[in-house]
């Protein structure tokens, strides 16, 4: 797709997607990882207008100078902001003018794009555009925890749709040997993802379908958040800390589990694949089965022969960098370099993810933790 025309489809998708919300939606941050939606809006546009206009159009004039500080989220080289847990604390400025301060800076945008520019200028407008359709799947980890901890469950009408997994698991084998991994070729990637290398890999087997509900709910009735055994020892501090007993958004009513969807709370259907675990949860579960999770070397070796696109996959690997990996110099070397440590690696892409914005190097990384996002386990033995 052309950059004109791929940069108005993803911003005109982003608002396109709220839609359905109500006012009084944007504005809320129930937990520190989960931000206002009117900010996600917000801190995008800020990205072109702090990395594209600000640098490279003449006499360009911002749109409000308080926004760089409201909307700025961790790139310290672009100066002051406000702090995350105080997103949600902003009632102003409004949800129309948000509107206006996006329909402002495209509009500049756009005058960029039908002007003759350097490929410095077009590079940093197309990571602008994979850096929205990343915010426009948290938008849907976000507003899925605003809407799915209030007390009525409220529904959000959404085309994302988890598909059943149907057949008997079956496992691919993967010769021992050396392989190449990480991204090469001309078409964008992050820079997380540059530095290809060889790896050896021992022959292992690897899972053809993702974990399904039924047999999680086999491993919480057969005891696996009462066995100690399964766990890593930070993971086991942590359910027992946060009393977790199921994984996100479960809820057992009257002996039967359900769990809420963008539909409201529901019956678990138990051949959709289990969603919103932890690392922590996976890698119990993984233990539970006599199994381990892939590396995320294994899994993009593999990845050719699997079915993926469900769900992000929990791998065992943390995210580190590769051989040669670089920053760039100022901000947008904040972009992945510095959140190397902690944190580990999914691989794959979710029914959240935009069109054309997964592909088998993709790194992405969340600390073992987390589970608001749309994560799932795949099985390695």
């Amino acid at each position: 797709m052309e950059l004109k025309n791929h940069y108005i489809y993803t911003r005109t998708r982003f608002v396109e997607i709220t839609k359905p919300l109500k006012t009084e939606d944007f504005s809320v941050q129930p937990k520190e990882f989960v931000s206002p939606i009117k900010w996600h809006l917000a801190h995008t546009t800020w990205f072109f207008e702090q990395f594209v206009l600000c640098v490279y159009k003449d006499n360009y004039r911002t749109y409000n100078e308080d926004f760089s500080y409201l909307f700025n989220s961790y790139y310290n080289n672009a100066g002051d902001k406000v702090i995350r847990p105080n997103r949600g604390l902003m009632t102003r400025p409004t949800v129309e003018e948000i509107h206006d301060y996006r329909n402002y800076v495209d509009n500049h945008i756009i005058e960029v794009l039908e002007s003759t520019v350097g490929a410095e200028v077009l590079n940093t407008i197309a990571l602008g555009i994979q850096h929205e359709q990343q915010h426009q799947e948290l938008f849907y980890y976000d507003i899925k925890y605003i809407l799915g901890n209030q007390p009525t469950f409220p529904s959000f009408k959404t085309d994302l749709q988890l598909h059943a997994i149907e057949g008997t698991e079956k496992f691919i084998k993967i010769d021992e040997g050396l392989y190449e991994v990480g991204h090469k070729g001309e078409d964008f990637c992050f820079d997380c993802e540059l530095g290809d290398h060889k790896i050896y890999l021992n022959q292992y087997q690897i899972s053809d379908q993702l974990v399904i509900n039924a047999d999680y709910i086999n491993f919480i009735e057969t005891g696996g958040y009462e066995d100690f055994n399964l766990w890593h020892a930070e993971g086991w501090d942590f359910i027992q800390n946060n009393q977790i007993k199921a994984p996100m958004y479960w809820h057992n009513v009257d002996g039967n589990w359900h769990y809420y969807t963008y539909d409201g709370l529901e019956i678990i259907r138990p051949n959709l694949p289990v969603m919103h675990t932890s690392f922590y949860e996976a890698s119990a579960f993984a233990a539970w089965r006599d199994m381990r999770l892939p590396t995320e070397f294994e899994w993009e070796v593999a990845s050719r022969k699997l079915n993926y696109g469900q769900l992000w996959e929990w791998t065992n690997s943390a995210f580190l960098p590769y051989p040669n990996f670089q920053k760039v110099d100022g901000a947008l070397g904040e972009y992945n370099g510095k959140f190397m440590v902690n944190q580990m690696v999914l691989r794959g892409s979710s029914i959240a993810t935009s069109q054309g914005h997964s592909r088998p190097t993709y790194r992405n990384f969340f600390h073992p933790h987390m589970r608001w996002m749309f994560s799932g386990i795949r099985l390695v033995k």
